[in-house]
């Protein structure tokens, strides 16, 4: 993993490999900051937390309400 600065702001960088291979990381990492995913040394996509893309694009997110809990957690 690498850090790396965008627009000013510090961000995480992982190999797509990285992000494969320890998605539960990647997860918890984009939930704090975005994260951009490299393939071949190239960035290919960032991830970013629901919170984040909402507050960038005004969409809010249609999904199961993240404020209950999901079958899974129960």
């Amino acid at each position: 993993m690498v850090e790396t600065v965008c627009f000013g702001r510090t961000m995480q960088t992982l190999s797509a490999r990285e992000a494969k291979y320890n998605f539960g990381r990647l997860i918890d990492i984009a939930r704090a900051e975005p994260v951009t995913v490299e393939k071949h040394g190239r960035a290919v996509v960032v991830v970013l937390a629901v919170e984040e893309y909402e507050r960038l694009t005004g969409v809010i997110h249609q999904g199961e309400n993240r404020n209950t809990p999901s079958k899974r957690d129960k």
